[in-house]
């Protein structure tokens, strides 16, 4: 009993101090001279905040006749979020009081919004209602693309913008290391790259998360186009170790793992790295802030890897128990009118665009496209099946952690010693042995490694990490053994 009171004194704690803590960006209106507020949170960067803020505080007086205060929450990425939502939710039903003070979900990837989908913590949106002929296959927003998901079945979460995950490089310096424009996730497998990849920890990030289920399940596609005459789980299997092998040689190649997704084009524009993992408006702002080089080449450029890659919603959600649930459904219709997707991608300072900087997102809606930058034209873009490595992408990001970030210097030490070798065939398949995390065994998912109890996963983590620092240091002396040393 006392272990239990001293946790829900801890979230209650928690509760009451969370809107201290939170950082808030600049707000749209006074709070004392305006007659409505809005509380968000999100894991939006202060441009997002401030274009969207100020525009639906202008169309809420517009069409309300009422200034409206932008209260924005920013505590972190969606993993910092998940936090504050796990806590307040559980300090509100500890103590029987509905919602935790906020109104909105606003921005991140579409498993965080399932999974608070999933606990019951989301609203019915009223914009399907009020507008049903804005969506369906042959309206303006398609409920899936790419195998994405746009909305869900329950409408409780809706996507109003996209985002792909691809790959930022700087040409100089690709240059002085020989290489072409990597067209692909494998081209940054070179081992010409070690030392100068920049990557990002997908357990900080569900986008980042994706990604890496991403490029499994390229390598798990692949398999499975080029061998249909061969058992399907044969197949699976496959490609889901060749997806894993994948990853580990990027990790090999990389610098670092970063917790913040914005570093990696501003370390790469600057010439610090060749090249890395990078969503698309991080890496198109940046390339428009940094320019050309001085030899007038671009500091930055960002490509989608083909048949790498989708294009994945970028989600709203209204809570349950919202204190102000107008607005908060008024704010999700604003965001996916015409005028409001524009704001999306328009040039700053264009009729119509964002008032200060260019966001360089994509809108969700299909008619706001000019032909030929409408991205939901063209065949290049990997299309997605939950049901290869859906269930697994808890568990994909776990195993990501211990095979690579947590034994991120033993792997890079490792794939140093097999490039001086000239990659013998017997070191590298000891390297690249991914046998113990099997699609049979992990490809559904794994509680083991992904389960409720924090002192078992960890447990099972650290035995996993062990096993590949085993292969590595193996491999690595195995590779000196052909060098003589």
């Amino acid at each position: 009993m006392k272990r239990k009171a001293a946790i829900v004194f801890g979230l209650l704690a928690l509760m009451v101090l969370a809107p201290l803590v939170l950082k808030r960006s600049r707000n749209v209106a006074d709070p004392d001279a305006a007659d409505d507020r809005l509380v968000i949170l999100t894991p939006h960067n202060e441009s997002i905040r401030r274009e969207i803020g100020e525009a639906f505080a202008a169309w809420w007086r517009e069409t309300r006749g009422r200034p409206v205060f932008l209260d924005w929450r920013t505590p972190g990425g969606m993993s910092e979020i998940r936090m504050v939502l796990d806590s307040g939710f559980q300090a509100a039903e500890d103590t029987g009081r509905e919602g935790i003070g906020v109104d909105l979900l606003f921005g991140g990837g579409m498993p965080d919004f399932s999974g608070q989908d999933k606990l019951g913590r989301l609203a019915p949106l009223d914009v399907f209602r009020e507008h049903p002929d804005w969506f369906g296959e042959e309206h303006p927003v398609p409920q899936i693309f790419t195998g994405e998901l746009y909305f869900n079945d329950e409408k409780t979460w809706l996507g109003v913008c996209l985002s792909q995950f691809g790959i930022c490089h700087n040409p100089a310096f690709l240059g002085r290391l020989g290489l072409a424009t990597p067209d692909t996730w494998r081209d940054l497998t070179d081992p010409r790259y070690i030392g100068s990849l920049a990557l990002a920890d997908p357990t900080k990030s569900g986008s980042v998360a994706r990604t890496f289920e991403l490029i499994v399940q390229s390598e798990m596609l692949r398999e499975l186009d080029g061998n249909p005459d061969d058992p399907r789980e044969a197949s699976i299997e496959r490609g889901w170790a060749r997806g894993l092998q994948l990853i580990m040689m990027l990790a090999a190649n990389a610098r670092y793992f970063t917790d913040s997704a914005s570093k990696i084009p501003q370390e790469v524009g600057q010439g610090n790295a060749a090249a890395g993992m990078c969503i698309d408006f991080y890496g198109r702002s940046f390339a428009e802030t940094l320019g050309s080089d001085g030899q007038g080449k671009p500091s930055l450029v960002w490509t989608a890897p083909a048949q790498g890659t989708t294009l994945s919603a970028d989600p709203v959600a209204v809570l349950k128990g919202a204190p102000h649930p107008e607005i908060a459904q008024a704010f999700v219709t604003f965001l996916l009118t015409p005028e409001a997707q524009r704001i999306w991608m328009l040039p700053a300072g264009t009729i119509g665009g964002p008032g200060e900087r260019t966001l360089h997102r994509l809108p969700i809606r299909r008619d706001v496209y000019q032909n030929p930058e409408n991205p939901y034209l063209g065949d290049a873009n990997l299309t997605y099946q939950p049901a290869l490595t859906g269930k697994a992408f808890h568990t994909l990001r776990q195993i990501v952690k211990v095979m690579c970030i947590d034994s991120h210097e033993e792997l890079k030490s490792a794939w140093s010693a097999l490039i001086q070798a000239g990659m013998p065939d017997e070191a590298l398949a000891v390297l690249l042995d991914v046998s113990f995390v099997s699609h049979g065994e992990y490809g559904q998912g794994n509680g083991g490694l992904d389960g409720t109890e924090p002192l078992a996963t960890a447990r099972h983590g650290t035995r996993l990490g062990e096993r590949f620092r085993a292969n590595f240091r193996r491999a690595e002396a195995m590779a000196r053994s052909t060098m003589g040393n």
